[in-house]
């Protein structure tokens, strides 16, 4: 559901749901007839007690990277609406998850400020270019895809020849562990 351009799916975001022990539920499966496929949901809403589903008593924010939030909201099924349950507000459970991406975000390495405010600059230009001079902009990215590709690939074998990267790849990138070595992985093998 919430998800940021920097992290991706490494750090999508979603209200996720405690029952009344105070764990937090497999998923719920649907059998939709013969087959040898049952869809499953982790949905919030389909916590809600019918055809075999726990009830959730709880609402927190969850994060793909393992997080779970501390504070956990009272759920008010009179309140969801049984065709709109998007309706429902979960705002407090955004800004418990925007806080754990500002958290990431201090904690990874940062982005010296002279490149991330000429990075931001090229993106502007890039973004008018492409309207105003689509051909232009198309060259201009080529450009950038180049030198992306050959810095990628130097900064990779670089943060793999260093001896300290394994301890803090992860946090360095904001990523889980695994997602960092895949990025690493992306940046070698262009």
């Amino acid at each position: 559901m919430w998800e940021t351009d920097e992290f991706g799916a490494a750090h999508e975001g979603r209200p996720g749901v405690l029952i009344a022990d105070g764990s937090e539920p497999k998923a719920v499966y649907f059998d939709a007839g013969s087959g040898g496929h049952m869809h499953q949901s982790r949905d919030w809403w389909v916590y809600d007690g019918t055809l075999g589903a726990p009830l959730a008593t709880h609402v927190r924010a969850s994060c793909a990277c393992g997080w779970r939030s501390e504070t956990h909201y009272p759920l008010d099924w009179e309140t969801v609406g049984r065709h709109s349950p998007e309706e429902y507000d979960t705002s407090g459970l955004e800004g418990d998850w925007d806080q754990h991406i500002a958290e990431v975000e201090a904690r990874a390495v940062p982005v010296p400020e002279d490149l991330a405010a000429l990075l931001a600059q090229v993106d502007r230009r890039l973004d008018a270019l492409a309207s105003d001079a689509p051909l232009a902009a198309l060259r201009a990215i080529a450009t950038l895809e180049r030198i992306v590709t050959e810095a990628g690939r130097t900064a990779a074998l670089y943060a793999e020849a260093d001896d300290t990267v394994g301890s803090t790849l992860g946090p360095g990138l904001g990523l889980p562990e695994r997602d960092a070595r895949a990025r690493l992985l992306q940046y070698t093998l262009r």
